[in-house]
């Protein structure tokens, strides 16, 4: 099964940019996964399983790096991400 998910991640630190980077970078550096980032969040298309796997396993490096922050998160069925052409 494929699952698309849209992240936000909002760091409780006055320098938050490296706090984002960081998250966005180790999310990328999975195979397996397409992650689309602009300006307002990153998305991340993949197999359900991989992509739940990365997410449980990058939501807690970064609280357990980085102390508070909020996720906002949208899950939705099957890869909705856009085409190559």
């Amino acid at each position: 099964m494929k699952l698309s998910v849209e992240i936000s991640k909002y760091p409780l630190h006055q320098d938050y940019i490296p706090f984002i980077k960081g998250f966005i970078d180790r999310v990328n550096s999975y195979d397996g996964l397409k992650v689309i980032t602009n300006t307002l969040s990153t998305q991340i298309f993949g197999d359900y399983d991989l992509v739940m796997s990365v997410l449980n396993t990058e939501i807690k490096r970064s609280y357990e790096e980085f102390g508070k922050a909020i996720f906002v998160c949208k899950f939705l069925h099957g890869d909705l991400s856009p085409s190559d052409d």
